[in-house]
């Protein structure tokens, strides 16, 4: 086996997809009616070995749009305050622009021909993504409209554990329950999370392949 055999690119080891973790932080559960709040996103990278890295990260916060839901329940979890001066949040067009912007570039840096959102529980994060497209009529949205990698079920599957926080720490990665349910850590964290399940399914591969060919 040669060496673009064992170690395939990122757009061949994901059949033209690239993965791009995403999260964002709402005024409640309502992809139509609800604000959408902060958005953040993490490219994820290859090296030459074929393991997953996360790359660069983008994030903003974002403008209720005109006659939003804000659900006073879902704003005190997550300890937003969408009128706050110091947020310098944007208007949605431009906020997913921001977050658009980079995921293009790394697609077509890449030879991919989509980006594919990797989120835990990942439909959530899609259909807020999804709706603030079609609200501000956004034609080039670099995200497949329904695929995705989800990282409660890999997580679930790796490592037993469904919940961010427990899985992450099953997994070996740092997490402080201070910083969470912001977009921006969330996003750090469930694409560490991503890498690693990806990173010891690929291990495990190389170690069957090796014992394959030394009992041969």
């Amino acid at each position: 086996m040669n060496e673009k055999e064992s170690h395939p690119t990122i757009d061949q080891r994901f059949r033209g997809f690239l993965p791009v973790v995403v999260d964002v932080e709402t005024a409640g559960f309502d992809a139509a009616r609800d604000a959408l709040l902060e958005i953040a996103a993490v490219i994820i990278e290859m090296d030459e070995t074929g393991r997953l890295y996360p790359g660069q990260t983008v994030s903003c916060h974002v403008e209720p749009f005109e006659g939003a839901n804000l659900d006073p329940k879902a704003l005190e979890f997550n300890g937003i305050d969408p009128w706050h001066p110091f947020r310098q949040a944007l208007p949605e067009r431009e906020a997913l622009q921001t977050i658009f912007t980079p995921v293009r570039q790394a697609v077509k840096r890449n030879h991919c021909r989509r980006a594919i959102l990797v989120g835990h529980n990942a439909f959530f994060d899609l259909g807020f993504i999804n709706a603030a497209v079609e609200r501000t009529g956004i034609k080039r949205n670099p995200f497949h409209p329904f695929s995705t990698f989800d990282t409660v079920t890999l997580a679930g599957l790796a490592y037993g554990q469904t919940v961010l926080a427990r899985a992450a720490v099953e997994a070996g990665i740092e997490w402080d329950g201070k910083e969470a349910h912001s977009a921006l850590y969330d996003t750090v964290k469930t694409a560490e999370l991503f890498c690693a399940v990806v990173n010891r399914w690929q291990e495990l591969v190389e170690l069957e392949r090796h014992v394959v060919s030394t009992d041969s």
